[in-house]
């Protein structure tokens, strides 16, 4: 695919995520909260990890993005101390890597911080998974939510590798694997959204795109960043293992347009852009790692075509469903009303990024 065209539709992405305007983004109640980049959440929060990303791997494409990432934390940096929950910790993903572009202890210190916070006081699940927790006035207790390993489990890995940490890289492998084995469904190899521990059930029991696209996108992350730290030699093994039959289950629900339903057995349902984007962008980085085999590589393609085509003018990425909790039904989450979001940015971000990493 023409690289000069990705990367055009990188920058148009970027551009409209970190500089668009309030009349830009449509008339929705939630517009405000879906791509406001000042506030110290898990949407913004995905925003800026990919913004890194594009900075990091994207060369010349992405000049100035991540001094673009440290002039937002800069700014919205005592937001940071409001709430300490899993949602909130999605920002502080970028802190390893503005510690090495900057030499600022503070990165380093907030990390070690933050890590430690995760490790020692986080509230867990019966089974050692980390409760899902948010910033919202709203409690899940006793439920583990396939978000969490994106927004908080990668940060734990980042952390692991900047401060030479096993116990943090063991741990964060725990929870990944702790996730995997609570929502993977073991016909399809699929994820289901959540698990109430209490309960002892899928909840609605839906296999939502984008809980799968969060797996999908952030176990190679954390593989990459963890796995030569880690002690436990069987943790890695179990989550590559549980990984590749995922990547089967995408594979095989992938619909002909190349995006994937937003209930990934429900083909009839609408097709949802960030996740699809999520899922590609993850493997792309597992045939990278090895963790897939490169035959992968024709349905990440199929979908990069896709999620250009969605891509507007001025940069939006078209096709987002907005934020989503755990839902009461499977229908429910067809019915989800679509917008821009900063995590649709992100999620469309990090797949071009990858694709121009790719050459």
């Amino acid at each position: 695919m023409e690289r000069t065209r990705i990367e055009e539709a990188a920058r148009r992405v970027y551009r409209f995520m970190t500089r668009s305007q309030p009349e830009q983004w449509g008339d929705h109640e939630w517009t405000d909260w879906a791509m406001n980049m000042d506030r110290w959440d898990w949407n913004s929060g995905v925003g800026v990890i990919a913004a890194a990303e594009f900075g990091r791997t994207a060369a010349g494409a992405a000049e100035g993005a991540l001094r673009e990432v440290e002039a937002w934390v800069e700014r919205n940096r005592g937001r940071s101390e409001e709430v300490r929950v899993i949602n909130s910790i999605a920002p502080f993903a970028v802190f390893p890597a503005l510690f090495e572009m900057t030499g600022d202890p503070f990165y380093a210190e907030k990390t070690e911080e933050i890590a430690r916070w995760l490790i020692d006081e986080a509230p867990r699940t019966r089974d050692g998974a980390f409760e899902h927790t948010v910033t919202e006035r709203a409690t899940f207790s006793e439920q583990i939510w396939a978000d969490t390993v994106f927004m908080a489990v990668l940060f734990l890995a980042r952390a692991a590798r900047l401060l030479g940490d096993r116990r943090m890289a063991g741990e964060a492998l725990e929870q990944a694997c702790l996730h995997l084995r609570a929502l993977q469904d073991e016909e399809s190899g699929l994820l289901f959204h959540g698990w109430n521990c209490a309960a002892g059930n899928w909840m609605s029991a839906a296999l939502w795109n984008r809980a799968n696209a969060w797996n999908a996108a952030a176990v190679p992350m954390i593989l990459e960043e963890a796995e030569d730290l880690c002690d436990d030699a069987g943790l890695p093994d179990e989550v590559k293992s549980r990984y590749r039959r995922l990547a089967e289950g995408l594979l095989a629900a992938q619909n002909e347009s190349g995006l994937w339903p937003t209930v990934l057995d429900r083909p009839s349902y609408y097709e949802e852009t960030s996740g699809s984007a999520g899922i590609a962008f993850g493997l792309y980085k597992a045939v990278r790692r090895g963790l897939v085999p490169a035959s992968a590589l024709g349905a990440a393609d199929r979908a990069l075509s896709a999620v250009l085509g969605k891509i507007g003018e001025d940069g939006a990425a078209g096709g987002v469903s907005g934020g989503t909790p755990v839902l009461a039904s499977v229908e429910a989450y067809n019915e989800v009303p679509i917008f821009p979001t900063l995590y649709g940015q992100g999620l469309t971000l990090l797949l071009l990024s990858e694709a121009l990493n790719r050459g």
